[in-house]
């Protein structure tokens, strides 16, 4: 019943009772919103009501039905101007007047925002063909244009809508690849501008055991032994910013090729072992520049190259001997997506030789491999799940899930779970396999 009577009278009987000037009200309970003991049925059913009337609330106003669910129709106030509604031949009201501009300032409400989205697509919809629409196309509603297809994009497509503040790469109406990498001409931020890069954070970590004494087989690389225990604290800083754009895509308006530098550091801290008074057991840095160029190349099932890149890497521990560790190395970079739920992004490298005089690890290759592939779903703005491996030698597998902390479409803080098993943890560490768990927190450039 709290079903079939709401949706029979949407359907044959509002259109009439418009023109006399009916009262409307539907009858909502609590059980909709909390959980009691042998609620599942009726709670699921109030629940309905309750987002049934958000909705017929703001179809119906204008039309001079007076409509009441103990206060939902305050939230469509804003929605309305209330001027030229009319009522179309389904019995729902069109409001000429009304813009997609009024829809993304309903901030605080989700169900009224989306209600407005969805009466402002029947206006569209409801417009005579030829016929100018009363307002144009958003830039939310904005379409990505592959090579044999268009694709929408939806403001409220399985996330609350963002914030219309946001501008260039933080603009959320674009995919996460192009924003992350500014590839498109309304994903950009400009240049030298500061923005993180990998995550930047604080973790607690656990190995399976002791760290190892450290040593290479390049002469004078094998360290003392000392008492480290296995579990430390890891420090992440990770910045970029953008030396130069459109160097190659000046023919294409909607695309930006882009040039980057980037910095790393990740920190190991024995906080907890005060016997040899908290020692950071090895800091790792990393220094980039890339080159990224925008493809956006359609692939099968919907698919999409996005880019291609090459880069120049310098990796070291900044240590003086035994403990110097440092490599150099060039690479080839790309990533596709499927929407903002999948993407995969792949590195292989190629080291750049020293002489064996100034190697301070000639076998790393061995250790930590050749290329890197990276697979992230995203199911949710709550949720992501990734794996990263390291392949072509002995390699690595790091497993990595990340949870949102407050509202995901204003904050970039994630609860951060990770999961390595393998060769390259650190840089001293490059030649022993180890399994570490890692628990923190995370900013990361989403």
């Amino acid at each position: 019943m709290n079903k079939t009577i709401f949706i029979t009278g949407a359907t044959s009987g509002f259109g009439r009772a418009a023109a006399r000037g009916a009262s409307i009200i539907n009858i909502g309970s609590v059980a909709g919103q909390w959980p009691y003991l042998g609620n599942h049925v009726y709670g699921a059913t109030k629940a309905f009501v309750k987002q049934f009337s958000y909705n017929l609330c703001c179809d119906l106003l204008g039309t001079g039905v007076r409509f009441s669910l103990f206060g939902v129709c305050l939230l469509c106030a804003a929605v309305s101007q209330a001027q030229n509604v009319t009522v179309m031949p389904s019995g729902l009201p069109v409001d000429a007047s009304m813009n997609w501009q009024q829809c993304q300032r309903l901030t605080d409400d989700d169900a009224a925002r989306l209600a407005c989205y969805d009466r402002w697509a029947r206006q569209q919809a409801a417009t005579p063909e030829g016929e100018p629409s009363a307002s144009p196309v958003p830039p939310a509603f904005a379409t990505i244009q592959s090579d044999d297809k268009t694709e929408t994009l939806s403001p409220d497509a399985d996330t609350n809508a963002v914030s219309t503040d946001d501008k260039g790469c933080r603009d959320h109406r674009y995919s996460l690849l192009s924003r992350f990498w500014e590839l498109e001409s309304g994903s950009s931020c400009g240049t030298f501008g500061l923005r993180s890069y990998r995550p930047l954070g604080i973790a607690l970590s656990m190995a399976n055991s002791r760290p190892r004494t450290p040593t290479s087989p390049s002469p004078g690389h094998t360290a003392e032994p000392q008492d480290y225990q296995p579990g430390e604290i890891r420090l992440n800083l990770s910045l970029r910013t953008k030396l130069a754009q459109n160097l190659f895509t000046q023919g294409m308006p909607d695309h930006k090729d882009s040039l980057w530098f980037s910095y790393s550091q990740q920190s190991t801290w024995q906080q907890f072992n005060a016997g040899i008074s908290r020692p950071f057991r090895t800091t790792d840095h990393e220094t980039e520049i890339m080159y990224i160029y925008p493809t956006d190349i359609s692939l099968p099932g919907d698919w999409r190259w996005r880019y291609a890149g090459l880069g120049i890497s310098h990796q070291s521990n900044g240590q003086s001997l035994p403990l110097s560790r440092s490599w150099n190395r060039v690479f080839l970079m790309g990533g596709i997506e499927l929407d903002d739920h999948w993407r995969f992004t792949g590195r292989v490298w190629q080291r750049i030789r020293e002489s064996a005089a100034d190697d301070d690890n000639p076998d790393i290759t061995h250790y930590v491999g050749h290329a890197e592939l990276a697979g992230w779903w995203t199911p949710n703005n709550k949720h992501s799940f990734g794996v990263t491996v390291r392949t072509f030698s002995r390699g690595s597998v790091r497993l990595e899930w990340l949870y949102a902390l407050g509202n995901p479409n204003r904050s970039n803080l994630r609860l951060h779970t990770q999961l390595f098993r393998g060769y390259g943890d650190t840089l001293l560490d490059y030649n022993y396999r180890r399994t570490v768990l890692s628990i923190g927190v995370s900013l990361m450039d989403l």
